[in-house]
């Protein structure tokens, strides 16, 4: 398949061990080992908090209202990739709803992030499918706007590009480029030990963050010797 073609069937995954592992981490855990970046805008959210998902993306970019290539991409991707949707953030139309979703389900996909408005709502609660959407809007989509499958997107404000790592939970979407993901994972495990330890202490009453006073002399709050 060429390189310049709007669809791209075969793309690089992040491994199914990466996912495993990732899966076991707050998106937030993930985001502060990336060096505070990679996060989507918080307009992509979680249908219901609860919901999560970590896996391999699979980009789909669209025109505004119009969902033809999200079809498409349902047919295409395979068990555990996460559809993530360049929707360009427009809320004046659903791009998808409960009968897409269910398809997703129903074929194995590992979830769903739209930068865009999705649709029925309460039975997308029920469907027990984790879905990220930028709002809703209860008004269909057209079927006709020719989009990309597979190219790099931005979504969120967030660079995608396939087969990058996606994890997302009740604090929204984190994305870590592939190829640095196994790094990533080893520097969470240090950041969870880490925090564990810190909460450990402030539950004894050491609730004193050392760093501060320097980090307020460093900007000029506190002058040298002087302390809080």
């Amino acid at each position: 398949m060429s390189q310049f073609s709007e669809i791209i069937r075969d793309i690089e995954r992040v491994s199914a061990e990466v996912v495993q592992k990732a899966s076991s981490f707050q998106a937030a855990i993930l985001a502060d080992v990336a060096g505070r970046r990679g996060t989507m805008n918080a307009r992509v959210a979680p249908v219901h908090q609860d919901m999560k998902l970590a896996g391999p993306a699979f980009t789909v970019e669209v025109r505004p209202g119009d969902n033809l290539m999200i079809h498409a991409a349902i047919a295409l991707a395979k068990p555990g990739d996460i559809l993530v949707i360049d929707g360009k953030g427009d809320q004046t139309a659903a791009l998808m709803g409960t009968l897409m979703l269910s398809a997703c389900k129903k074929t194995g996909l590992g979830g769903v992030i739209v930068d865009g408005a999705i649709r029925d709502k309460l039975e997308l609660l029920e469907l027990g499918f984790p879905v990220f959407s930028a709002g809703f809007n209860p008004a269909g989509p057209t079927k006709f706007v020719p989009g990309r499958i597979n190219h790099p997107i931005s979504c969120g404000g967030a660079t995608v590009n396939p087969g990058d790592l996606v994890v997302g939970d009740a604090d929204g979407v984190v994305v870590i480029e592939r190829g640095k993901a196994p790094a990533m994972l080893a520097l969470a495990d240090r950041k969870v030990e880490d925090e564990a330890a810190r909460i450990e202490a402030i539950a004894r009453g050491d609730t004193a963050s050392r760093w501060l006073p320097a980090a307020l002399r460093a900007a000029g709050v506190l002058k040298e010797g002087e302390t809080l």
